[in-house]
């Protein structure tokens, strides 16, 4: 039975190399996604994108190129026309907001290369129930199945 798979957007690099912050919150989230990096990703076949890894290349050098090691290796999903129109339906139907353009990428491409998960941190327009139905409809409206969007302690542990 083939593996499931997983879109791994930027910001689960960002928690996989960040300092731990006093936050509890935000702490405990980089512990789950360390854990499940360390234990669970070997289940899926995991992915990534150009953009992910332009997002990851930013900012502080060090920084940057800690997060590009995480993502080494990782096949690259392409930017195809397909994602990018149901990029820009995802904003047109307000989706996503159009501000989120990066996150409506994000989501098309998953949904365009039928990943089976969008693994994020991004609760404010990704992993965001309320924003759920649409992001779903849109991509369902336009012939392709929407990936689960979640964070790691939503994805399952074991595959049934």
């Amino acid at each position: 039975m083939a593996k499931q798979t997983v879109y791994i957007e930027t910001t689960i690099a960002g928690h996989l190399t960040s300092r731990l912050p006093i936050d509890p919150l935000v702490s405990g989230q980089m512990l789950a996604t360390r854990d499940w990096w360390a234990r669970d990703r070997l289940q899926f076949d995991c992915f990534t994108s150009q953009i992910v890894l332009d997002e990851a290349g930013s900012g502080d050098p060090l920084a940057a190129a800690e997060r590009l090691a995480i993502l080494a290796g990782l096949p690259i999903l392409e930017l195809t026309a397909d994602a990018d129109a149901l990029a820009e339906l995802l904003l047109l139907r307000s989706a996503l907001p159009m501000k989120a353009r990066i996150d409506a990428v994000h989501v098309a491409i998953a949904a365009t290369m039928r990943m089976s998960f969008l693994l994020t941190w991004n609760c404010r327009h990704l992993a965001n129930a309320t924003m759920r139905a649409k992001i779903e409809n849109t991509c369902r409206d336009s012939g392709y199945d929407p990936p689960i969007i979640c964070t790691p302690l939503e994805l399952p542990q074991e595959q049934p």
